[in-house]
């Protein structure tokens, strides 16, 4: 739930009965700089998700220069993919507090900071905190708003929006993987890390076009309806009494410390000595005392979202959805790890180097995350049943896997868990329908730290179940397993059906 309103577009709490005017729809809802944003999430995910499966490249790097074990080696692109994900939760707080826009500039910074450390790396060791914490959090706090950005400005075609900007992962899986390799060739690994920091320098400019819904000119006009209108604040906020009453408390104390900076404004400035020092220093003063209010809503607000009467956890469906989150992406990214193995195993190298199955997995992946966004976006489907189908289909070609020994029959498996993979675009939708979009930031916050959590932890498993087994074949099967319990636990929950447009659901958001 995010305190930033400008960002959200919609004030349901301040302004929707004042002087009984019509709630009027931002023009950029769907159209206009909606596909900016569509433009600005495309490109993160190219930067972010695209450089993350690139990072084998490194690894082979890394094997050599460090002399370290393979295990411990590959636990610095684990931290990485899997922070930027478990941070999420976290990265609502930032959002609640700054918006984001400013989460993601200064994630841009901080990912683009973790690149150029990772030059200077002396072990693993120190590549665990650079590259793994350092630009991993970074990553994280640029990808989380690219992904709430996008849920925010579309309404009727929010999963084809979704799907097109997520359509950046699979492009970056090319590109960055060129661009890494040559890098590496040319100017060796160290140089590389350094001038990837300073392309992640762009995560600043696709965070500064993620331009919030209401220009920044009618922030007084806001002022004058919120004041106005603090009756129906605690009509819209009467289920979560206890956030109410903190938020409250804060708006008196904001009101006590400008009634005295005013006071002593007004005798500082009879003494026109000392004038000119006095009005700096009450500016600062003041300026402090507005973003310490400010962190404190955000941080009550963030707290109400997970723990207060108002808790995420209390929504059934939306519990099943992390259980689910939990066990789906490790299906996804196990077969990326295992794959080369497999085909290795089977004698199918040669076939395999002229047209791997990874690639197969990525290109049909972008097809597939635009192809079910049109699908979900017609009026006549469901985007949850949709999103299941998907489950389904991707559950099943994980068991069946280790059935195929041809290069074709995996190629066709292969293919059929790209184009279902592309329910990834789907998430953010059927989590928006789920919570609303004042929810969206802390929810899918969760969701995707489930799945990081899952990302992080899969592949070792996976790879102790080969060191026990000698075979690759129990890895697909327990992995699909778990991932079949995860669905059974969506399909004990309700059919989640579209909300209706935001225009049309004020009434909804004061109840």
């Amino acid at each position: 739930m995010y305190a930033s309103r400008e960002d959200i577009g919609y004030d349901f709490g301040d302004d929707s009965n004042v002087g009984n005017k019509p709630v009027k729809p931002n023009p950029n809802i769907d159209r206009g700089w909606a596909w900016m944003i569509v433009l600005s999430s495309f490109l993160v995910h190219i930067l972010i998700m695209g450089s993350q499966m690139a990072l084998g490249i490194l690894n082979m790097e890394w094997l050599e220069e460090f002399n370290q074990s393979r295990g411990l080696t590959a636990w610095v692109s684990s931290l990485s993919m899997g922070i930027t994900l478990i941070v999420g939760p976290f990265i609502g707080l930032f959002i609640s507090m700054c918006g984001c826009r400013k989460t993601a500039i200064i994630g841009g910074i901080l990912n683009a900071l973790g690149w150029i450390l990772s030059a200077y790396a002396s072990n693993v060791h120190y590549l665990f905190l650079t590259f793994g914490v350092t630009a991993g959090v970074g990553s994280g706090m640029v990808y989380l708003p690219a992904v709430v950005m996008v849920g925010q400005y579309f309404q009727k075609r929010r999963a084809l929006a979704q799907g097109l900007s997520t359509t950046g992962t699979g492009f970056g899986a090319f590109l960055m993987t060129a661009l890494l390799k040559y890098l590496c060739t040319e100017f060796g690994w160290r140089n590389a890390m350094f001038i990837q920091g300073a392309v992640s320098l762009n995560l600043c400019v696709c965070g500064a076009l993620m331009r919030p819904l209401f220009p920044k000119d009618i922030a007084s006009e806001k002022q004058v309806v919120r004041s106005n209108n603090e009756d129906n604040q605690a009509r819209a906020l009467s289920h979560a009494v206890g956030t109410m009453k903190s938020n409250q408390a804060l708006s008196e104390e904001q009101e006590k410390r400008e009634e005295v900076l005013e006071r002593v404004q007004h005798i500082e400035i009879g003494g026109k000595s000392r004038s000119g020092k006095c009005m700096y220093g009450l500016r600062a003063l003041k300026t402090v005392s507005k973003l310490t209010v400010t962190v404190r809503k955000g941080f009550a607000m963030w707290y109400s979202s997970y723990f207060g009467a108002a808790s995420l956890f209390t929504n059934r469906v939306f519990v099943a959805f992390v259980i689910w989150a939990l066990f789906a992406y490790s299906s996804f990214v196990i077969p990326f790890i295992h794959l080369p193995e497999i085909v290795k195993q089977y004698n199918l190298s040669s076939q395999n180097n002229i047209f791997p199955l990874t690639s197969i997995i990525a290109i049909v992946h972008i097809f597939g995350k635009v192809i079910l966004g049109i699908i979900s976006d017609l009026p006549c489907i469901s985007t949850w049943n949709v999103f299941l189908m998907a489950n389904f289909s991707l559950v099943t070609c994980i068991l069946i896997l280790p059935l195929m020994q041809t290069y074709i029959t995996l190629a066709v498996v292969c293919a059929l868990i790209g184009f279902s993979s592309g329910y990834f675009s789907l998430m953010p939708v059927v989590t928006e329908d789920l919570v609303g979009t004042k929810h969206l930031a802390n929810a899918y916050g969760i969701i995707i730290c489930a799945n990081g959590v899952s990302a992080l932890l899969g592949p070792p498993f996976a790879g102790w179940i080969y060191d026990i087994t000698h075979k690759y074949d129990f890895s697909f099967y327990i992995s699909g397993l778990l991932y079949m319990v995860g669905i059974i636990f969506l399909l004990t929950q309700p059919c989640i059906q579209k909300k209706q447009p935001r225009e049309k659901s004020v009434e909804e958001a004061q109840e």
